[in-house]
């Protein structure tokens, strides 16, 4: 299947030795290639896969709030602009169609929304399952903009297990492989979650020791991680819990 970013490069900084630069994931550059329209990426917090993210949904236009080019308020912090002007995108076929969605700002993107509908009409909703996605669950409202919002083009998402069950992450694994057996869309995505890096022929990048390692999904340390806790969670419990009888 093809995809229209092949690949994200980012030049090694030649003075700047602060944030986002003192990230290893980025001190010495980055390079990712892109092979299949479904990208994880996984590692431990504070290893770059958000501010990767966010850099990249700016490089291409999209609101770092979460939403796409048309969404107006932004709050990127100004270091990461440094990130954005030291990436470069190779694309097959350019792409500003698509959307940014970040599990850590949504409230602030449904309440701009809302905000939104009531400046033109409550027809606005139509496009997100035809009510406020304030007047539903976290869950439905995360389910109910990707299923109304993606259509075509390029979707970069943070996080999105967050708020979802582990039935609704199965469903969102049968939204995400559907669309991308389509060939007009492209999904890069920043997860922990073990469920969703299963979606086949998705590939995931795990970040260790400041790189990008490919690997089968089974293979991360959070799969690995999850399985041996539900394999034995006594063993786990009786240190993380440890009794004082």
């Amino acid at each position: 299947m093809e995809t229209f970013l092949k690949e994200i490069k980012i030049t090694k900084a030649s003075e700047n030795n602060g944030y986002p630069f003192n990230i290893p994931l980025f001190k010495n550059g980055l390079y990712l290639k892109l092979e299949s329209p479904i990208t994880f990426i996984v590692g431990e917090n504070g290893s770059g896969k958000s501010t990767l993210l966010e850099s990249l949904a700016k490089n291409i236009g999209f609101n770092t709030l979460g939403g796409n080019k048309n969404h107006s308020y932004d709050n990127l912090s100004k270091d990461n602009f440094d990130l954005v002007n030291n990436m470069k995108l190779v694309w097959s076929v350019k792409q500003s169609k698509g959307f940014f969605f970040r599990a850590e700002t949504f409230f602030e993107f449904a309440n701009n929304l809302d905000k939104l509908a009531e400046y033109k009409n409550t027809e606005f909703y139509n496009a997100y399952g035809g009510k406020s996605l304030q007047e539903q669950s976290h869950g439905e409202s995360f389910l109910s903009l990707f299923q109304n919002q993606i259509k075509e083009g390029i979707y970069i998402i943070d996080e999105p297990e967050s708020a979802l069950s582990p039935e609704r992450q199965l469903s969102l694994i049968s939204i995400l492989y559907d669309f991308a057996k389509s060939s007009k869309c492209q999904f890069i995505i920043a997860t922990h979650s073990p469920l969703l890096i299963s979606t086949p022929e998705s590939i995931v990048y795990e970040i260790k020791e400041g790189k990008l390692h490919k690997e089968s999904y089974k293979e991360t340390s959070q799969f690995k991680l999850y399985k041996s806790f539900m394999d034995n969670p006594e063993r786990f419990l009786h240190y993380l819990c440890p009794s004082d009888l």
